[in-house]
């Protein structure tokens, strides 16, 4: 899709600008990807946010979490998306976007038998494909109620909503068209 309109592709860069305005490794930013810090995390950061011996310095409190990949995330979307046209893959992008008159989004899914033949076809195993299919989507609807208290998808944030088993010329064609179309009717004020 960015190739054909010759725009700008924010997906792996994403992380990868994410991690260098964070100070981090780009690997922290991915495993916080639309997830949920674990139980563990999230209640240590509740215990020592409520400890008298918060002023002392923690070994690792620094740490990126997902709480500080949502901020810094919010933050380089932003800019993105005040940088032109470009193209920005998941990442809560809808969310944290959503106030912007200037952007197109657009909700791709694939029924189970698709998603599990990709992850094949990308090398994983039959449990392995099955773990993901089984865990990526829970963990999405976790973090976005979480930190948007919205059910995810949320339907009306959404532009179009395409079942990606049509086929990638499909899905591109027909996101462009409709593109093309919205921006000749004027918005409403």
């Amino acid at each position: 899709m960015a190739e054909r309109l010759g725009w700008k592709l924010w997906d792996h860069q994403l992380t990868e600008e994410i991690a260098k305005v964070a100070g981090v490794d780009p690997s922290a930013v991915a495993r916080c990807d639309e997830r949920m810090d674990s139980t563990f995390h999230r209640l240590a950061k509740v215990f020592w946010r409520g400890s008298y011996e918060r002023n002392m310095p923690l070994a690792g409190a620094n740490v990126f979490d997902t709480d500080r990949f949502v901020a810094v995330g919010q933050e380089v979307m932003e800019r993105v998306a005040r940088s032109g046209n470009c193209v920005i893959v998941g990442r809560g992008a809808p969310y944290f976007l959503r106030g912007r008159a200037d952007a197109f989004h657009v909700f791709l899914y694939a029924p189970r038998a698709e998603k599990l033949r990709r992850l094949r076809e990308m090398g994983k195993n039959e449990r392995e494909a099955e773990e993901l299919v089984d865990t990526i989507d829970q963990d999405r609807i976790t973090f976005i109620k979480h930190y948007f208290n919205a059910d995810w998808p949320t339907r009306c944030l959404y532009h179009m909503m395409m079942n990606t088993a049509i086929g990638d010329e499909n899905v591109i064609s027909t996101i462009l068209t409709t593109m093309h179309t919205l921006e000749h009717i004027p918005a409403h004020v």
